[in-house]
C-alpha cells in the first residue's frame, strides 16, 4: 500500500504546485495583455475550473500523506527524537497551514472580502508553504542525526 500512497501523493502534489506556479509565475503577468473585460472573464474561468479540478487533488494530496503519515506514527510519536521526525512534523505543520489558508479564502469569498490584493497574496503563500515541504520531504531522506 505504501507505494501506491507515495506516488498518489507525488503526482497529487505535481498537480497542485502546478496549478499554483501557472497561476502566479505566469497567469498573473500574462493577464495584463488582456482588456479589463477579458480579465475578469478569464479570471472567473481559471478560478471556477481551478477550484473544481483542485479539490479532487487536494483529497488525494492529504489524503495519501495521511495515509503516509499513518506509516511514520511512531516516529511522529516523538517529533524531536530524530531530524526526519522533526522534519517531517514540521512538514505536518506546513501543511495544515495551507488547510488554514484555505478556510480565510472561504471566509474572505463568503463574506466578499477577497480582493485581488489578498487572492495574490494567498496564492504565493500557498505556493511557498508548499515548495518548503517539497524541500523537507526530500531533506527528511538526506538530513540524517
Amino acid at each position: 500500500m505504501y507505494p501506491f500512497l507515495l506516488v498518489t501523493h507525488l503526482l497529487a502534489a505535481i498537480a497542485f504546485i502546478g496549478t499554483l506556479f501557472f497561476e502566479v509565475f505566469i497567469w498573473h503577468s500574462a493577464r495584463q495583455q488582456l482588456a479589463n473585460g477579458g480579465q475578469l472573464m478569464a479570471d472567473q474561468a481559471i478560478a471556477m475550473r481551478s477550484r473544481k479540478v483542485l479539490h479532487g487533488v487536494v483529497l488525494l494530496l492529504y489524503g495519501a500523506g495521511i495515509g503516509l503519515a499513518w506509516q511514520y506514527r511512531g516516529v511522529l510519536s516523538q517529533p524531536l527524537a530524530s531530524s526526519f521526525g522533526t522534519l517531517l512534523s514540521l512538514k505536518i505543520v506546513l501543511a495544515l497551514s495551507i488547510i488554514g489558508h484555505y478556510l480565510l479564502l472561504a471566509y474572505w469569498l463568503k463574506s466578499a472580502r477577497l480582493t485581488s490584493t489578498r487572492a495574490s497574496w494567498i496564492r504565493r503563500s500557498i505556493l511557498g508553504h508548499m515548495l518548503l515541504i517539497v524541500i523537507l520531504a526530500k531533506a527528511m531522506f538526506y538530513w540524517q542525526g
